[in-house]
């Protein structure tokens, strides 16, 4: 992994709320889109109305059942996955060429942000270079799934934290049939959804070396 930049300023932060998905992915690529390299790298929180993704490499064969649960094809890596009430989305709108890594150094940031915050909360977790994501005892508790369009980052992470996890039955999470999935209120821990914001995001500057922390004007 190279070094982070020092030059790396300011990371604004917005809390959204539950918003619809692709509307929140409109918005994503909209900010890339638009975004020059002076502009302050962002980090969004959100959780969504149940909703099932497919990645680029999506099969349809990976979803088992059909529901009333919108499906809708992304353009982030990966396979299919399920967002829903009481699940974290961190979404990491950055510029890569800022902070001087490649894709898989970022996947790294995510998973080992992500093991170090489940770490306070008495959870060991690990990542698998195989299948990217962070598990516990082989049951995934977050996912990952990333966009890169000329060197700046959307799309992002997302962490069970205390929702229902009966949608994923009908899918073969991250195209792993058989994948069971967990969640931290499932692993003895009593705390909400945006408990989790504040520990990733002390981690994200860590590694990252971001000097200025602050929240966006118009979250």
């Amino acid at each position: 992994m190279n070094e982070p930049s020092s030059a790396n300023s300011t990371l604004l932060v917005r809390q959204l709320g539950n918003q619809p998905y692709q509307d929140t992915w409109q918005a994503m690529k909209d900010f890339c889109i638009q975004r020059n390299p002076e502009q302050a790298d962002e980090v969004w929180f959100v959780e969504h109305p149940p909703v099932y993704t497919q990645g680029v490499s999506g099969k349809a064969e990976h979803i088992i059942n059909t529901t009333e649960i919108p499906i809708v094809q992304s353009d982030r890596g990966g396979q299919v996955t399920y967002h829903g009430p009481g699940q974290l989305v961190m979404y990491v709108l950055f510029d890569l060429n800022r902070l001087n890594i490649g894709v898989r150094a970022l996947v790294d940031v995510l998973e080992n942000a992500t093991i170090n915050v489940l770490k306070q909360y008495g959870i060991i977790a690990k990542a698998k270079k195989e299948a990217p994501g962070v598990y516990v005892a082989d049951r995934k508790i977050a996912s990952l799934g990333l966009r890169v369009k000329k060197g700046f980052s959307y799309h992002g992470l997302s962490l069970n934290v205390k929702m229902d996890l009966t949608p994923f039955s009908n899918i073969n999470p991250c195209g792993y049939k058989d994948l069971e999935v967990t969640q931290i209120t499932e692993l003895g821990v009593n705390c909400q959804t945006l408990d989790l914001a504040a520990p990733l995001l002390d981690e994200l500057v860590e590694q990252l070396d971001y000097q200025n922390l602050q929240p966006a004007l118009n979250n």
